[in-house]
Formats: structure tokens, C-alpha cells, sequence
């Protein structure tokens, strides 16, 4: 599932925006499909000009029926009466998304054979202080098994202690869910620390969900700016 608002606060309209004679939304769509790894790759929007757009190509979007707080919301409301196990949510703006990282994400739940994780997601090292000093750049902690502790715009871990060697991780902005986690997810009102730092996954760790990180080494290029979008096409094959 790849949901998509036509309004960004940071970039209106950015979905729609022209990368390399696509826009945005179909380059991230066509990268979905061709990795093979979906039985169904959905584009759920609340905008008419992104449904015809994927509609035009030949792709499948469905309508929101209503305003969202976040992706996973928007999610929620499109799988709620369907019959599925794992749902992917692929963030929009993430048209360099690729087969490797998907297919370590979807590992994590046929190795979970308690069904004990509520999601998986990705992360990326990031040694850049400037990235990490960056709010638009969301960072991860985790535990010694991979569990997110904690997710946020500020710098974490603090460098108190400059002589410890910490590893600093940028999230991605793709999870997967199981489904019952999505449908909590959507019936569970948002808490302060989510509000506070709007990142949705904090919902989930607000909740007592288990969120399993996994390491890739494959950043792309995530367009939260026109700098972003920039960057990309420069770096479109």
C-alpha cells in the first residue's frame, strides 16, 4: 500500500512533481511493482489528481474516503475488510525504494513464528551531524535485538559522552504491518509524544507495540523538499 496526499507542508504537491518525465508518484508505484514481491500493490490517496494519474498508467489506487493523520491511518481505513496477513506501507515520496530492503523487511515476519513482532521496519547509519542534526531526518535507538526503543527528530542518541562510540540510524519510511496491529493502529487516538514529534510510529511504541528494525545499507533519496527532488534527479539511472 502506497499512500499518498496531494498536500506536504514542507512541499505541496510533491507527489505530483516531475522526476526524469514521471511524476513522483508513478516512479515510486512502478518501483513497488517491479520488485515481484507483492500479490497487490495499491496507491490509497484522498486526491482525484493522483487516482487518475495512477489509473492512467494502468496501476490500481483506491480513494480515501476521509482525512487522515498519517499514512498508516489512511492504510488502515483501505485493508480493514480485506482478507490479508502482512501489509506494506511504502511511503510515497520513496522512489528509490528497492527489492533488497523490502525482501529483509518481509523476512522478519516468516521467521516470527510466535507472531510475537507487530511490525517491522527499516533503518540506514547515517555519520553525517549535519543529517543527524537535521528535524526532517527521523532517527531510531534500538535495543540489542533490533527492537525500537525510541524514534525522533532530534539528535538520539545525545552525545553526551563524545569518547563513547554510538551508531546513529535514519529511518525509513516503510513498515509492515500485521494487519490486527494496523486495525489498533487506526482505533487508538494519537498520545502526546507522537503529537509532539509527528512521527506516527511512536503511536505504536506508546501502545506497547513491538517494532523490529532492520539494517540496510541502501539509503535513496527521500523527497521531503524541492532540494530533495533535486538531489534525485541528479541521481535517476
Amino acid at each position: 500500500m502506497i499512500p499518498a496526499r496531494y498536500q506536504a507542508s514542507r512541499f505541496p504537491a510533491k507527489l505530483m512533481q516531475d522526476l526524469k518525465g514521471k511524476p513522483v508518484i508513478v516512479r515510486t508505484y512502478e518501483a513497488a511493482v517491479e520488485t515481484g514481491l507483492f500479490d497487490e500493490v495499491l496507491v490509497v490517496t484522498d486526491s482525484d489528481i493522483i487516482f487518475d494519474v495512477i489509473s492512467g498508467i494502468g496501476g490500481k489506487a483506491l480513494r480515501s474516503k476521509q482525512e487522515h493523520e498519517s499514512g498508516s491511518d489512511r492504510i488502515a481505513e483501505a485493508v480493514e475488510d480485506m482478507a490479508v496477513d502482512i501489509v506494506i506501507n511504502v511511503q510515497g515520496d520513496e522512489p528509490f525504494i528497492d527489492k533488497e530492503s523490502l525482501t529483509k523487511v518481509i523476512e522478519v515476519f516468516k521467521n516470527d513464528e510466535a507472531k510475537e513482532i507487530d511490525l517491522a521496519s527499516l533503518m540506514t547509519p547515517i555519520t553525517d551531524w549535519e543529517e543527524i542534526a537535521n528535524p526532517n531526518t527521523v532517527k531510531v535507538i534500538v535495543d540489542n535485538e533490533d527492537f525500537a526503543l525510541y524514534f525522533s527528530r532530534s539528535p538520539i542518541p545525545y552525545p553526551r559522552d563524545e569518547q563513547v562510540d554510538a551508531k546513529y540510524y535514519k529511518h525509513k519510511g516503510i513498515y509492515a504491518f500485521r494487519k490486527r496491529a494496523l486495525m489498533d493502529f487506526q482505533r487508538l487516538p494519537m498520545l502526546p509524544l507522537e503529537a509532539k514529534e509527528k512521527i506516527e510510529a511512536i503511536r505504536f511504541l506508546e501502545y506497547g507495540k513491538k517494532i523490529k528494525m532492520v539494517e540496510t545499507h541502501v539509503s535513496g533519496i527521500e523527497i521531503d523538499t524541492p532540494e530533495d527532488l533535486e538531489r534525485a534527479k541528479k541521481a535517476w539511472t
